[in-house]
């Protein structure tokens, strides 16, 4: 008996332990269907839906100066491709991601820069990749 005895401590804290994370996920349920919101998990990478997006002063300045449009930021936002060495995953409060690619208008190469909350996905910056531009932005 003096045998099992870590053996039986072993599996009844890893039920505990199931136990736990079911009811945290069931409550975490409940509540979304109170808000009637579609809870978002931004901890399982970059999310490129653009309903949740939402534009900095300074990316919308950067963006003016630059000759970057929103269909544009959206279009690299879906199809663009993560910079993993220009974006911070583990940045507090939110992750970054650096998102680079082509803009299928004026073929103009693009990063532009998102942080991912929860409820919503920040524009930070945008910088073209071939070209510098004179920008008053603070």
């Amino acid at each position: 008996m003096k045998k099992a005895l870590p053996y039986i401590l072993l599996i009844v804290l890893v039920v505990a332990a199931l136990a736990i994370k079911r009811c945290t996920g069931e409550s975490g349920a409940a509540t979304e269907k109170k808000t009637k919101t579609a809870k978002v998990n931004r901890n399982r990478g970059f999310d490129r839906r653009v309903s949740y997006i939402e534009y900095t002063t300074h990316a919308k300045c950067r963006m003016e100066c630059r000759e970057i449009t929103q269909a544009e930021v959206e279009e690299i936002m879906k199809e663009g491709k993560i910079n993993y060495k220009k974006s911070d995953v583990n940045d507090a409060p939110c992750p970054s991601y650096a998102l680079e690619g082509y803009t299928s208008g004026d073929n103009q190469h693009v990063r532009i820069v998102f942080g991912q909350c929860d409820l919503k996905t920040k524009v930070i910056t945008c910088i073209d990749l071939d070209k510098e531009f004179e920008c008053d932005c603070k």
